[in-house]
């Protein structure tokens, strides 16, 4: 089982089906987007951590699995700091850049904003398999079913690069060709990488091919995806959590539409 490949979980929200997940993220996250205030986004990451007490994962793992969301959020807010639209008092001003109470509010605004939007999408994916995503996209949100077993078929073999590429380092350095020159290593097996994955896909575009993948007919499925009352309060949930950070956003002023009039 690759990396990508979600364990087994017996948590609640490892039953759920992932078009629910992947809607209840959508519902937290489109509010989110549409507006740039500290006080939505606050609401929300709040709301959200009660939600992801129940995903089922330990807290070495979530820790492991969300720590560059937590480095992002911190440095797109110092980023805005220094360069963000100045406005009001202006504490520091070096060529260009220049930290102001309006650049500060900004840049906690859109690091909480991050956080907010980023944290659920991926703790609620860590429980997801990709066969199961699949089997819920072809049969309950009907699309394509050639789109979907190809793009499934593709993710399963990011696992197979990750091999290759380890199994290309040992053989260069079993040759003794991979104790100098980085740079010219690196590309090298870049370039043998991309003609393995060239030529697996076309033995696997036409092995699937063989199989009846490619039928414009009506496929069956091996699996029933589901679509029940767990997904639906999950969704209800999703939508409680973009009404509740809105109107809190509402009730204290600091509501900031950016698809608005200037």
């Amino acid at each position: 089982m690759t990396l990508l490949e979600a364990r087994a979980r017996t948590g609640p929200m490892a039953r759920i089906n992932p078009v629910a997940k992947l809607g209840a993220s959508a519902l937290i996250a489109i509010p989110l987007i549409l507006t740039l205030d500290m006080v939505s986004a606050a609401v929300a990451l709040v709301l959200e951590c009660a939600l992801l007490v129940f995903a089922g994962i330990g807290w070495r793992e979530f820790w492991t699995r969300t720590w560059p969301v937590w480095l992002a959020g911190p440095l797109t807010g110092v980023t805005i700091a220094l360069y963000g639209e100045p406005s009001g008092t202006v504490y520091l001003e070096w060529f260009l850049v220049r930290v102001s109470d309006g650049s500060l509010a900004l840049a906690g605004a859109t690091a909480l904003r991050v956080l907010a939007i980023a944290l659920p999408s991926v703790v609620l994916f860590i429980t997801v398999d990709p066969t199961d995503l699949a089997d819920g996209l072809a049969q309950v949100l009907h699309l394509p079913a050639r789109f979907v077993l190809g793009a499934l078929a593709g993710l399963r073999m990011v696992g197979l690069f990750l091999d290759d590429w380890r199994a290309l380092e040992l053989a260069r350095r079993a040759r003794g060709v991979a104790d100098r020159g980085r740079v010219r290593r690196f590309l090298g097996m870049a370039f043998a990488l991309l003609v393995l994955s060239i030529r697996r896909g076309a033995k696997l575009s036409t092995a699937m091919e063989a199989r009846g993948f490619g039928a414009t007919t009506k496929r069956s499925w091996a699996r029933e995806s589901r679509f029940g009352r767990r997904e639906w309060v999950l969704l209800a949930i999703g939508a409680l959590i973009s009404g509740v950070s809105i109107a809190a956003a509402v009730a204290f002023g600091t509501w900031n539409f950016i698809l608005g009039p200037a």
